[in-house]
């Protein structure tokens, strides 16, 4: 079969704080990051998994975390290196780091673009200081700001603003001020996206008040309304870009893409070109278990069981605003299409989705009662 586009995740674990919102796989630095060693397992464990690779190239990179820009760019320098050595890089090849604005020194962004990365993504979260310390944030306004105006003149393809809304205590007052700071910094691309309470996290023991239903609805509508006045594409539910700006690393995760993920508690994504079978893999979560040299990295891999198969592929691509292709189905999950008409009947009746001219478009409908529509594909 033809495979999809191949991508690679990279997972930095540490941050300077765990904060209260937060479900992802970090932990508050204590002590000096052991930096030159972690880059060693990074490459150690990309190695492992080459057989995975099917003589393809990496088409984007996405390291997360935990707070990618504790590490130096001279570590940078040596990953990047290393990928490009081992398998490849494609051209273009979109490569993004996730910052926080409070790890934000001067000429680190310069000595990123040096290592080949080409975006960033700076998590601003709100432009209010009294928002972010109740969401245990390390920066303020002031930082956001500057990791801003850092990113604008460091040499990038491009730099995302993560934002969120619906933060405890907010107003639509308060929310639509934060969008406006942030349209007005004039990121090429914004990601935008409600707030929610996770399980095993400090807001999820301790809950904060969050803004009514009917606030939320109105921060949405007219937030929107704003991005779109300032020439903001919606591409998927919170990734906002002006034109040619998308997210290629995300937009292959949303079209069913593979991808490798190495770091501390990663997940990856890979079909056998022979066999068409999915196979996704989790490496060992903590520092120290990921480091320790007797174990192996992988912590767990498996098949995508075939009755789960079209619910995968429908939840990852329905987040997007584009028409999906219909033989992209079968193409990417080797199932019959047959194989899901009733469900696919069933949400166009219920005017969840269009299907025409070979494609299938969630229609407005369909976006605002998302999980309804994947339901019928579970």
């Amino acid at each position: 079969m033809n495979l999809p586009p191949l991508s690679l995740y990279v997972h930095v674990p540490w941050c300077v704080q765990k904060c209260p919102y937060c479900d992802f796989n970090s932990h508050g630095q204590k002590g000096d990051i052991p930096e030159a060693e972690y880059i060693q397992h990074l490459i150690d464990d990309l190695k492992a998994d080459l057989h995975l690779v099917q003589g393809r190239k990496i088409h984007s990179i996405f390291i997360g975390g935990g707070t990618p820009s504790l590490l130096t760019g001279g570590a940078y320098i040596r990953l990047l290196k290393e990928v490009d050595s081992l398998i490849g890089l494609s051209d273009n090849c979109e490569i993004t780091l996730e910052a926080n604005p409070g790890t934000v020194e001067t000429n680190r962004f310069k000595e990123y673009v040096k290592a080949g990365i080409n975006r960033i993504s700076i998590g601003v979260q709100s432009m209010q200081n009294d928002k972010l310390k109740a969401l245990g944030r390390i920066h303020g306004a002031d930082e956001a700001n500057y990791a801003a105006e850092q990113a604008k003149h460091a040499g990038l393809n491009s730099f995302n603003l993560d934002l969120m809304h619906g933060l405890p205590g907010q107003s639509l007052e308060d929310a639509l001020s934060d969008l406006k700071h942030i349209i007005a910094l004039n990121p090429p691309h914004i990601s935008w996206y409600q707030l929610t309470i996770e399980p095993n996290t400090q807001f999820a023991s301790k809950p904060p008040t969050l803004p009514q239903d009917e606030t939320l609805w109105d921060i949405q509508e007219q937030g929107q309304a704003l991005l779109a006045q300032a020439g903001y594409i919606q591409y998927e539910i919170s990734g906002y870009a002006k034109p040619g700006y998308q997210c290629q690393h995300n937009l292959n995760y949303w079209r069913f893409g593979d991808y490798l993920g190495i770091g501390c508690g990663a997940h990856g994504k890979v079909t056998d070109a022979k066999t068409g079978v999915i196979t996704r893999t989790e490496k060992v979560k903590h520092p120290r278990g990921y480091m320790d040299l007797i174990k192996p990295y992988m912590y767990k891999r498996w098949e995508v069981e075939q009755d789960d198969l079209a619910f995968e592929f429908f939840m990852n691509r329905f987040r997007l605003v584009e028409p999906c292709p219909i033989e992209d189905f079968s193409s990417l999950t080797s199932q019959p299409l047959q194989s899901q008409q009733a469900a696919l009947t069933k949400a166009i009746n219920a005017g969840l989705l269009i299907q025409e001219n070979g494609h299938w478009q969630v229609s407005v409908k369909g976006h605002r009662f998302l999980n309804d529509l994947l339901e019928l594909f579970v």
